[in-house]
């Protein structure tokens, strides 16, 4: 009798991929979720000042992070294609070669990010109450930069193994922890930004430790820790099938600095908080698409090796219609929740709502075309055309956005910012398409 459970190598139809990828979704948005707990802590317990210093210090944190995104994602394509071929063993050395080097990266980042925390404080704008904040909150989060990376990298590889919803639960346990430990450190013992740090400190070891520890022992998946060596060739494809992830979250960090400069020029402190806030949201919404994005480039990645031109062009044309949905549904749900949402973070202050409201209003129509580029990168990334996959990225998340926002706002002020983001979504669309119908022949899936 089959059994219930997806397999890389199946035929999907829209059922068999929502299932499939469901679980990664949900994974990705309840680690959004809570990554937002902070922020609600924070904000409603410690005062504005110190939710902007930790609005202001995320996106250096997050660069430190992205490592992970590349290992997990640049990996798990390589990983699939590797078992659409049929080589289960030199799979699971390629699985254990890169979850080994991301640990070491994990550990020299985290030296790295300890000299260089007060100096990029310092270099972004920081100063007075705002840099003691900036390194409260940053010094015990360092120390979890190794599991943080490891963490996000299992992201990927529980769904390579065919066990997307025991990745779930571990995000979802990691989840719990943070929210717990969140409101015994902040909003009880009232340990300010240091027990909000603590809290997510704690989470990211259990995410990080519990997945370690279930692929380093046997287990029913495709995969499994075991000896290796390292392999440069091998180590360079993942690096490069990863980079438009790790080129994402750089260029969305770098960006966010960019921002809060132009926010502090146009708004000041309140500028900051509000553009705290819809960042928050925008992580929770965003997460649909890449948790889609992620739960199906595997699949896409398996029939790519197995040379299954049919399936290939079947799960693209159905992932599209999907996304689609997704974007509609995102700018109706983005609109009326514009007002409770932004009032559940900083309902205290009636400006700053105020403020906040009107930039998520204008923001949200950034929803109808993201969905599409973020799954365009990641299409090819399963393609392992990394190239391509960081191209759209780049473009994405760093070159149209500065531009977009050095200049919009030279005409529309502070509305000209929240309008950069829908400038660069809608061009960063047109990128993703005019590549999908270049290489349509020669990937097989026109």
């Amino acid at each position: 009798m089959k059994n219930n459970r997806i397999q890389l190598s199946d035929h999907f139809n829209y059922q068999r991929l929502l299932r499939f990828t469901l679980p990664s979704i949900v994974m990705m948005v309840f680690t959004s979720i809570y990554g937002v707990v902070d922020g609600f802590f924070v904000s409603n317990y410690v005062g504005k000042t110190s939710f902007a210093a930790v609005n202001f210090i995320m996106p250096f944190l997050m660069i430190l992070g992205a490592v992970g995104f590349m290992f997990g994602t640049g990996g798990s394509a390589l990983i699939a294609k590797t078992l659409g071929q049929r080589d289960r063993e030199k799979a699971n050395r390629l699985f254990s070669m890169i979850v080994y080097v991301s640990i070491v990266c994990g550990v020299v980042l985290m030296i790295f990010g300890f000299v260089l925390i007060r100096s990029a404080a310092v270099w972004l704008g920081a100063s007075g109450s705002m840099l003691s904040d900036c390194l409260t909150y940053s010094y015990p989060i360092m120390i979890a930069v190794p599991a943080y990376i490891i963490q996000f990298a299992f992201a990927s590889f529980f769904i390579t193994a065919e066990k997307p919803k025991l990745g779930l639960m571990v995000t979802i346990l990691a989840g719990i922890t943070n929210m717990v430990m969140d409101f015994l450190l902040v909003a009880v013992l009232r340990w300010g930004l240091t027990g909000a740090a603590l809290a997510t400190a704690l989470s990211q070891y259990v995410g990080g430790g519990v997945s370690l520890g279930y692929f380093a022992r046997k287990n029913t998946s495709l995969l499994c820790l075991t000896r290796t060596k390292l392999d440069k060739a091998a180590l360079w494809k993942t690096c490069t099938n990863g980079s438009s992830e790790l080129m994402s979250n750089i260029s969305i960090s770098i960006v966010s600095m960019l921002y809060n400069a132009q926010l502090m020029k146009y708004a000041g402190e309140n500028g900051i908080a509000a553009y705290g806030v819809i960042m928050y949201v925008n992580m929770i919404f965003l997460a649909i698409f890449l948790g889609y994005s992620i739960g199906c480039a595997p699949v896409m990645g398996y029939h790519y090796g197995a040379e299954n031109n049919s399936e290939l062009k079947n799960l693209l044309k159905r992932s599209l219609c999907l996304i689609g949905v997704f974007s509609i549904l995102m700018f109706v749900l983005a609109e009326l929740l514009a007002m409770p949402l932004a009032a559940l973070f900083v309902g205290y202050d009636a400006i700053l709502c105020e403020l906040t409201v009107r930039g998520f209003q204008f923001y949200s129509f950034s929803f109808l075309f993201s969905g599409m580029a973020i799954f365009g990168s990641s299409f090819f990334t399963a393609l392992n055309n990394g190239f391509v996959s960081a191209l759209i990225s780049f473009l994405r998340t760093m070159v149209f956005q500065m531009i977009c926002v050095l200049i919009l706002p030279l005409w529309w002020g502070i509305d000209g910012i929240w309008i950069s983001v829908v400038a660069a979504e809608m061009l960063a669309v047109i990128v993703t398409v005019v590549w999908m119908y270049r290489l349509r022949s020669f990937y097989h899936y026109g």
